[in-house]
């Protein structure tokens, strides 16, 4: 049951999370903002991210998952709702931070928490159903946000989207007694620093597996429609191929929890990143609607798996109590990578054209790959 309710959760906060994004890139539009204004706009979600998650991390440790949940869920809240009352360009700044920042505590803490929930045995399949909740709120949030934008306005969206916060805080103090609460620690424990997590060597290639995949995801997001529209593909037709890209992601991660019974899951996440090297390395040399459709498919069943899987390693890989900051430590590569990776490959593309992007982000996963197997157990 509890597995249940922290799915849930995740959908309502992250729909109404990725939501604002749609809703805050359009509405700044609407204000005149420029382009590198909106650039600003979307890197403030991951800044607050990127500078504090692992101290998130140490204190959920500490605290346990209940209060950084809930505060989170409110402050995500509060975020959607200001430029309801405040509307302006500054408005939508400040609370980009906000709701980086307010969402970092929550999911923070909810994949920490999910590894508590059950047996030890229940990890994988936990972690599976939480990456399908992420993965339906991917889809609901912008979707709930452009037919509100549509049919009702900027400010009418935001409050359709803080409707689903609603229902999260709702949901979280009627069952708070399904979270889990926090694991003792002891005092040797409450001393050690980050460091000490990456020194460990199988965790410290999760942590730089879970980056590349978050930049690829990235990139892909980004340069596959210019790619696309620079081949004469119609909105349609690069619709249909980042649908296809989606479904992967969803399917693979249905069937994930039975793969990671019967295999060997750092094993599962370096095939994972070899595939997705793959894909990107075959882009460049197809215009075809349909061919890159397959190979988007392809793409998402590599990258689909790096969220369950890099998460549900991280736990079993952390120190006893110390499972929260290990996943502080991820959710600050993966944004250092949302903020890097793009920049690095912009540049790339800016100078020597797409098919060096995607060659050389494939060099990065097969490179990954290669250093994600050193960690896989030897027979």
């Amino acid at each position: 049951m509890a597995i249940y309710l922290i799915v849930l959760l995740c959908i309502l906060n992250h729909a109404a999370f990725t939501g604002s994004r749609v809703v805050f890139a359009l509405y700044a539009i609407d204000f005149g903002a420029s382009s590198f204004a909106i650039g600003v706009l979307v890197a403030f979600y991951a800044l607050c991210p990127l500078l504090l998650a692992i101290y998130a991390g140490k204190l959920i440790d500490r605290v346990g998952a209940r209060r950084p949940m809930l505060l989170g869920t409110l402050g995500v809240m509060i975020g959607v709702m200001l430029p309801v009352v405040v509307p302006g360009l500054w408005a939508l700044y400040a609370c980009a931070l906000l709701l980086g920042s307010s969402f970092m505590f929550f999911f923070v803490a909810v994949q920490g928490v999910t590894g508590a929930v059950g047996k030890p045995e229940d990890r994988g399949r936990n972690y599976g159903l939480l990456s399908i909740g992420f993965s339906i709120a991917s889809f609901l949030g912008p979707l709930i946000a452009g037919f509100s934008i549509d049919h009702l306005g900027f400010r009418t969206a935001l409050l359709v989207l803080s409707c689903t916060l609603v229902l999260s805080l709702l949901a979280q103090w009627w069952r708070a007694s399904l979270i889990p609460r926090p694991s003792p620690k002891t005092d040797k424990q409450a001393g050690e620093s980050v460091l000490d997590l990456l020194r460990i060597a199988p965790l410290r290639r999760i942590f730089i597996a879970s980056g590349f995949l978050s930049g690829a995801w990235d990139l892909y997001n980004f340069y596959m429609p210019v790619y696309a529209h620079s081949v004469n593909l119609s909105a349609s037709a690069i619709g249909m191929i980042l649908a296809t890209f989606s479904a992967a992601t969803l399917m693979i991660r249905v069937f994930l929890p039975r793969m990671m019974k019967n295999h060997d899951e750092i094993r599962i996440l370096t095939v994972a990143i070899f595939v997705a090297g793959i894909a990107y390395a075959m882009f460049p040399f197809f215009t075809n609607a349909w061919m890159l459709a397959a190979i988007s498919f392809l793409l998402g069943l590599g990258l689909g798996t790096g969220q369950p899987l890099s998460m549900n390693l991280i736990y079993n890989l952390a120190p006893a109590g110390r499972t929260s900051e290990a996943a502080g430590i991820r959710v600050t590569v993966n944004n250092m990578a949302h903020v890097t990776i793009p920049l690095l490959f912009g540049a790339i593309g800016s100078a020597l054209g797409f098919t060096a992007v995607f060659v050389s982000n494939a060099a990065v996963l097969l490179g990954g790959a290669v250093i994600n197997n050193r960690a896989s157990p030897k027979k």
